[in-house]
């Protein structure tokens, strides 16, 4: 099986659930760096792997793919091993709900606003905005409410039984969540939803992509 190649920077919400694919698919690759601090994905050795110069970036038997979605529905259908998307149409519509809610709407209010306050910022020596803060909690929690939803009471997984596409795509965004002391607190409000990442936490993809800074 070939290797593939991944470009972004470890930390990535979005590189580590491509990784967390091929992890789970036992698939041979290599993670490419980028210092997006720095601003080489706005260089033209990155532009020319993606021209909006967003990571990750994917490449394998000489196709280069950008947009994680587009990467992991790849991942799932190029590699062998067991399958990230439900057979059943109503399970996989769930489960393409979650990572458009992602998209769409969780990774600019939890990422962008309250973890980039709550933690980076202070790592680059700042000061959290406590404005900014309080103006995602509402979004985050209407994000939390409708994962909630979606996983349901009888399913462990946002694709039925098994670990999917929907779960991958999630779980490094609630990584960081549960990092902050508002994310924990509106978490715990949804007990269906605290178990998941739990299981989730404990998968070996999971452990073996902690993200690593500095």
């Amino acid at each position: 099986m070939s290797t593939s190649q991944i470009h972004g920077p470890n930390f990535s919400t979005y590189v580590r659930s491509v990784r967390l694919a091929l992890e789970e698919k036992s698939a041979p690759y290599e993670l490419h760096e980028v210092n997006i601090l720095g601003g080489e994905h706005a260089k033209p050795e990155h532009l020319a792997r993606n021209p909006f110069a967003k990571v990750p970036s994917f490449t394998h038997d000489h196709l280069t793919i950008y947009e994680t979605s587009a990467i992991l529905r790849y991942i799932d259908r190029a590699f062998p091993g067991p399958a990230l998307q439900a057979a059943d149409a109503k399970l996989a519509a769930r489960g393409d709900m979650v990572m458009s809610i992602v998209d769409s709407f969780g990774y600019g209010s939890i990422i962008g606003k309250l973890v980039w306050q709550r933690m980076v910022t202070p790592m680059l020596g700042g000061t959290p905005d406590e404005d900014i803060v309080a103006g995602s909690l509402d979004q985050v929690k209407l994000c939390l409410r409708e994962f909630d939803r979606l996983l349901g009471h009888h399913h462990h997984w946002f694709g039925g039984d098994n670990v999917g596409l929907a779960d991958l795509h999630l779980a490094p965004v609630f990584g960081y969540l549960m990092g902050t002391a508002e994310g924990r607190e509106m978490v715990g409000h949804h007990s269906h939803l605290h178990a998941w990442f739990g299981r989730m936490a404990e998968r070996p993809s999971m452990k073996k992509t902690e993200p690593v800074f500095g």
